[in-house]
């Protein structure tokens, strides 16, 4: 912990000056708010980024980039201009500052960033909470008792490299073959509402993907209502990153006013609607960001909630957590909500922080905010679910592992039903000390990577 007090200081919200950028010297501020200019002008490739940085960075940071995405990324290459307009937010973003900057870390990997020995855990899988052997229908998960998550789409309007849905969420890469739904998207929509109907003990859903941003309207539309028409459905949640990497999508006349048709019926019917996002460094608040969560929250919404993922370099500390929870929470009225210990993918580890960091921190961050708008710090254990991160049965600092528990079984979980089952989560082997890695290298039989048999699933190739 550190040893001096975090100072509050209100922060005053600043839109960074997107021609600071070579490329984007001339685009005007109505281009900038025009959510279609936004998504004609994503950077999907290397070519398109030299071409909006010009000279400021140079060509070895563009071949680490290029190795990355050749030999280690996971997610392909998917920014849109306000993302990028994110890094480096005060300054020239030359090479050495966009190295260093913790969007760029987890929205742009590098082949550098990446742990040179371990980067990728022996026990990490495409789906690393097996929310696929949960299916109840193609792209619903009924992990929880009450709860469900219904993956409506499967692409996003950007893409993070440390995607928990990897398996299954945007284009193949040259690591992996992702798998695609087999079902049309009306199809599959429609089984996910007819479980929905027929299974009664169901109150809760979220819905995601993927990106509910990419979804059009009317069809996103479409489905929430339906989904008001169950009764038995008390809370619905929809998910968007592009809140913060697309505000402009959210401040879209046309979807401004369908939200509050849709708000305005759930009060009617008393179901709780809010919208989730996931940010997870204080500069991508911005004012768009702000001006997108109230104009939701003024159409209705009950809350808009941010669920971020913890990871090194980019929020390990608490003054970047708290820095970055203010700024959601008075800047943009955005409530703090989760941060979750980053998922056992490949890939991953360094990102990764070992659970007592993650304890540490939540110790730290108390005291500061109010208590509803504390976020809780969370591991998401396979097969164990979201727990907070000091309810570890056990755990075993020197080889990294800890135990877990759970008092409830889901429908569809694949696991024999025994009360006294303990769960295993492991800390990334890097981070222990020397008899633990000496452990994990002893280890004859490592777990490998396994391609999962997703019933229902085709693979793109």
């Amino acid at each position: 912990m550190s040893e001096t007090a975090y100072v509050y200081r209100q922060r005053v919200l600043s839109e960074p000056d997107w021609r600071r950028f070579p490329g984007w010297r001339d685009v005007t501020r109505q281009e900038w708010l025009d959510v279609q200019w936004q998504r004609a002008h994503c950077l999907k490739n290397i070519r398109q980024l030299r071409e909006v940085t010009g000279d400021l960075v140079d060509d070895l940071f563009f071949a680490d980039l290029a190795r990355d995405q050749a030999e280690s990324a996971t997610m392909s290459m998917l920014l849109p201009p306000q993302m990028l307009n994110t890094m480096v937010p005060d300054a020239p973003p030359d090479s050495a500052r966009l190295r260093a900057d913790p969007v760029r870390r987890y929205m742009l990997p590098i082949a550098s960033d990446r742990h040179p020995i371990w980067p990728s855990h022996p026990y990490a899988m495409r789906d690393s909470l097996h929310e696929a052997e949960m299916w109840a229908a193609e792209g619903l998960t009924h992990r929880y008792p009450t709860k469900v998550l219904a993956e409506v789409v499967s692409t996003c309007p950007q893409y993070c490299g440390h995607c928990t849905r990897m398996d299954l969420v945007g284009p193949s890469t040259p690591q992996v073959d992702k798998y695609r739904f087999a079902l049309r998207p009306g199809d599959r929509l429609e089984r996910i509402v007819e479980y929905l109907r027929a299974t009664p003990t169901v109150r809760d859903v979220v819905v995601s993907g993927g990106d509910v941003a990419n979804l059009p309207w009317p069809r996103l539309e479409d489905f929430l209502s339906r989904l008001l028409e169950i009764e038995h459905l008390r809370d619905i949640r929809f998910a968007s990153k592009a809140l913060i990497g697309l505000p402009q999508h959210w401040l879209a006349a046309g979807t401004v006013a369908g939200v509050a048709r849709v708000a305005r019926v759930a009060a009617e019917r008393g179901v709780s609607l809010a919208l989730h996002t996931h940010a997870n460094a204080a500069a991508q608040i911005t004012p768009l960001v702000a001006e997108a969560s109230r104009a939701l929250l003024g159409a209705g919404l009950r809350d808009v909630r941010n669920q971020g993922v913890l990871m090194a370099g980019v929020n390990d500390s608490r003054d970047e957590l708290l820095d970055l929870c203010f700024a959601l929470a008075d800047g943009a009225g955005v409530t703090p909500y989760y941060f979750y210990l980053c998922d056992l993918i490949p890939g991953s580890e360094h990102w990764r922080l070992p659970l007592h960091e993650a304890q540490r921190l939540q110790e730290s961050i108390m005291g500061y905010l109010p208590g509803f708008a504390t976020p809780r710090l969370v591991c998401d254990v396979p097969y164990a679910g979201k727990h907070w991160v000091h309810q570890a049965a056990s755990y075993d600092r020197v080889r990294g592992i800890s135990t877990w528990t759970k008092s409830f079984r889901g429908p569809f979980d694949p696991v024999a039903e025994d009360p006294s089952r303990q769960y295993e989560y492991v800390d990334p082997i890097h981070t222990l000390p020397a008899e633990g890695q000496a452990w994990w290298v002893a280890q004859a039989d490592p777990r490998p990577l396994p391609r999962l048999n997703l019933i229902g699933v085709s693979s793109c190739g």
